[in-house]
């Protein structure tokens, strides 16, 4: 079921120490999907990027290395993201322009944005899934969506943490 727009995420991608990539992501939950929204320029002209959410919310390491590996809550082989069994980080590639810039418009499952129930204390809980604190990484290389576990997409270029609206 896809329904209204309901609870959403940002992230602003900054460039990793020696690169230019930059740009926004909108996360948007809606219904039992998320519409994810990508705009990214000081991309390789021409190529395309691997692109993945990752474990943790840090992009303190300069290198984009801090955000560990791919978020992988459920414990699926790395896969491409039309697949059903997969990493629940795994993205759809990004393909740079001849001016390096990236424009993606994409539903995905597997992902939310939105939070868990309230426990018996009025706390609210986060879901497995869900993306809030995660980081976002956009990488050197194209995904092969085989090597395990990351896809064999090199450095990374680009970092955000995933921040709810």
């Amino acid at each position: 079921m896809t329904g209204g727009g309901g609870p959403s995420a940002k992230a602003t991608l900054q460039a990793t120490k020696g690169n230019s990539a930059a740009g926004t992501v909108t996360f948007t939950q809606k219904g039992d999907k998320v519409q994810v929204v990508v705009n990214i320029t000081g991309l390789k002209p021409g190529q395309e990027h691997g692109f993945h959410i990752h474990d943790k919310g840090d992009c303190s390491s300069g290198d984009g290395m801090s955000a560990a590996g791919h978020f992988n809550p459920l414990g699926k082989p790395h896969a491409h993201p039309s697949t059903p069994n997969r990493h629940a980080g795994d993205l759809p590639a990004l393909k740079a322009d001849p001016n390096g810039n990236a424009s993606l418009s994409v539903e995905l499952d597997v992902i939310t944005v939105a939070e868990g129930p309230t426990d018996a204390y009025g706390t609210v809980t986060q879901r497995p899934t869900s993306i809030i604190g995660r980081g976002l990484i956009v990488h050197a290389q194209p995904d092969d969506y085989k090597t395990q576990p990351t896809g064999n997409a090199g450095a990374r270029i680009a970092c955000a943490v995933i921040q709810k609206n």
